[in-house]
């Protein structure tokens, strides 16, 4: 079994599992194209299926890259794009300052993280008015 996101217009509507038998042969009557993505792909690293560490204090669960290839940059969601010329799945530009980072097909804001253990949302407006502002706290 697999996944595959039905895409259309380079848009994700729907995600399955199914054997590539059942997706050969499916006919929905739908527009687009059925696309294989992988549960275990983010940000163009494959990661393997079984934790190294198991954490029982609330934090996450890490599971490593391993030296399987990875495939199409993202595991496939509804509403994200699927780039045929990357051949890769990635999220909707969320602000028009960001870029899309090639290895990953992550975004990228054009000022880095605060690194403070504090929380911060991005605030575009603030960030058109003044490139130096961008990452606002959160109170």
């Amino acid at each position: 079994m697999a996944h595959f996101a039905k895409v259309n217009n380079s848009i994700v509507e729907q995600v399955i599992v199914a054997d590539q038998a059942f997706v050969d042969t499916y006919i929905d009557g739908l527009p687009g194209d059925w696309v294989k993505t992988s549960y275990n792909t983010r940000s163009g690293i494959h990661h393997a299926t079984e934790p190294s560490v198991v954490n029982t204090d609330g934090s996450p669960t890490v599971y490593p890259a391993d030296s399987t290839t990875p495939l199409r940059k993202n595991f496939a969601s509804i509403g994200d794009i699927y780039d045929l010329t990357r051949d890769a799945f990635y999220r909707p530009q969320p602000y028009a300052s960001w870029t899309l980072v090639e290895d990953t097909c992550q975004w990228a804001a054009p000022i880095t993280y605060p690194d403070d253990n504090k929380s911060y949302v991005w605030d575009e407006i603030a960030y058109q008015a003044n490139n130096n502002t961008g990452w606002v706290e959160v109170v």
